[in-house]
């Protein structure tokens, strides 16, 4: 069972004393966030503790909101984790809090914190335990099946295509990550849990990716939404 953190544990969070916020027109409420946080002792634990439960508040509302989704997940666990992602996105509010710059209220922004929280830590519980599909061998279950005979026939040319594309000119590390997000549908952050990994280095690998695929299928006088004679002017 996870068990909150207190106050001034979570103040203890951020190594490094908070840089003040640039100065706005920021609204009383706002003001009197950033005061609190920004300040020692008894007033910073206070502050800390009234933002914990604001954001406990928000991940237990996004669990709420998605636990239809989860029918097998237990409502205790759901609760805990909701509290794990009121702890992270505490955390991460207090590490940034420079980086509020009061476009919206204080509690607008932090609010997020807590949503973002709860969402990746959902979707990597839903995915717990599931074996990920990292290889893609039937290509015929993208095809459509109310098309023409002349358009089916180059629909199975491009998948065609496709398939060999990612067989042949991506690297093995490329090829799972691929499939795994743009084809099986595997959350981002849950493909970076298993692979050990970060959600930056994942984007980066699918744009390389893609890059690849592209230039394998214009190399082929073909590209997606293009004809080939479009592809060899």
């Amino acid at each position: 069972m996870t068990i909150a953190p207190r106050p001034c544990e979570l103040a203890r969070a951020t190594v490094t004393a908070v840089a003040p916020t640039t100065e706005r027109a920021l609204d009383p409420d706002s003001r009197a966030w950033l005061t609190g946080l920004q300040a020692r002792g008894a007033d910073r634990d206070d502050a800390v503790a009234r933002l914990h439960a604001l954001l406990l508040r928000a991940a237990r509302f996004e669990v709420s909101r998605r636990r239809a989704l989860l029918p097998h997940i237990r409502p205790g666990e759901l609760d805990e984790i909701a509290t794990e992602a009121a702890d992270d996105a505490a955390v991460s509010v207090l590490a940034r809090l420079d980086d509020f710059r009061g476009a919206s209220r204080f509690t607008t922004w932090a609010y997020k914190f807590a949503l973002l929280e709860a969402a990746v830590k959902l979707r990597k519980r839903a995915w717990q335990g599931r074996e990920l599909p990292l290889e893609q061998t039937t290509w015929d279950t993208f095809a459509s099946r109310s098309l023409r005979p002349e358009d089916a026939a180059e629909q199975s040319e491009l998948l065609a295509c496709v398939g060999a594309g990612i067989a042949e000119a991506l690297t093995p590390h490329q090829r799972r990550v691929l499939v795994a997000l743009a084809l099986d549908g595997v959350p981002i952050d849950v493909l970076a849990d298993r692979l050990g990994t970060t959600r930056g280095a994942l984007y980066k690998t699918l744009h390389d990716a893609r890059a690849k695929l592209r230039r394998h299928l214009r190399e082929h006088g073909l590209e997606p939404g293009r004809s080939g004679e479009e592809v060899d002017r």
